[in-house]
């Protein structure tokens, strides 16, 4: 697919791409934050900033990689049905159950950051490749705009999250339509089903995973909150 800075597509994409980069990437900026939290406040500061640097070199690198990959026949359609659970555990509650060893010195914490943003970010890659369409372009551009937000603002965002449970609704359907946009932009998948059952596919099968990731995603919650509340009255 073909790319200007002016089209309107390219714009919508990138757009969706920092939202996926900022509503996936949370999580990582906490971890950050607790790999260096042992270190002194000058030497804490250093160690995200390094850490962060590296971090990110390695997952621009890791998502530029599956932008490639996912030109792949097959591959398409796999990492779309791969987003579809990501999607669903974006609106269940909670766990904050990080196992995160800080280190007491600059090295380590540097060490720790960008060993755990990279084990972490495997959804954010995948998600922000296949939003990508393949454009190395918009991957790069959606990197330099969205992470510097994730670092600085990471609080004031779960806050966010948190007041305006809307938010999460909507990033879920985001990576839903992304889900759905993968498997439709499959080579040989994609144009089966629009040969098979018709053009309007290419936005009804997103359309669909949209309500299917938000639908299942609300049961799933009711059902884990309400586990949670028995489970609290028996201890």
């Amino acid at each position: 697919m073909e790319w200007t800075f002016v089209s309107w597509d390219f714009v919508t994409a990138l757009i969706s791409i920092i939202m996926l980069d900022i509503l996936l990437g949370g999580d990582n900026a906490v971890v950050i934050a607790m790999a260096a939290n042992k270190l002194p406040a000058a030497l804490r500061r250093k160690a995200i900033l390094i850490g962060t640097g590296g971090a990110v070199v390695i997952r621009l690198v890791m998502t530029l990689i599956a932008v490639w990959l996912l030109t792949i026949p097959y591959l398409q359609v796999l990492g779309g049905l791969i987003l579809l659970p990501i999607a669903v555990k974006l609106l269940l509650p909670a766990e904050h159950n990080e196992q995160i060893n800080a280190s007491d010195n600059l090295m380590g914490a540097i060490r720790t950051i960008i060993i755990a943003d990279a084990a972490m970010g495997v959804d954010n890659v995948l998600a922000i490749a296949g939003a990508s369409h393949g454009s190395f372009l918009l991957v790069a551009c959606g990197f330099l705009i969205s992470i510097p937000i994730i670092v600085c603002g990471s609080t004031v965002i779960g806050r966010i999250m948190d007041r305006f449970p809307v938010v999460l609704y909507g990033g879920a359907g985001l990576l839903g339509w992304t889900a759905g946009s993968m498997i439709m932009h499959d080579k040989i998948v994609g144009q089966l089903i629009m040969q098979t059952a018709g053009g309007w596919t290419e936005f009804i099968v997103p359309a669909a995973l949209v309500l299917f990731v938000c639908c299942a995603g609300y049961i799933l919650s009711k059902y884990k909150k309400t586990v949670s509340l028995n489970l609290e009255k028996l201890s």
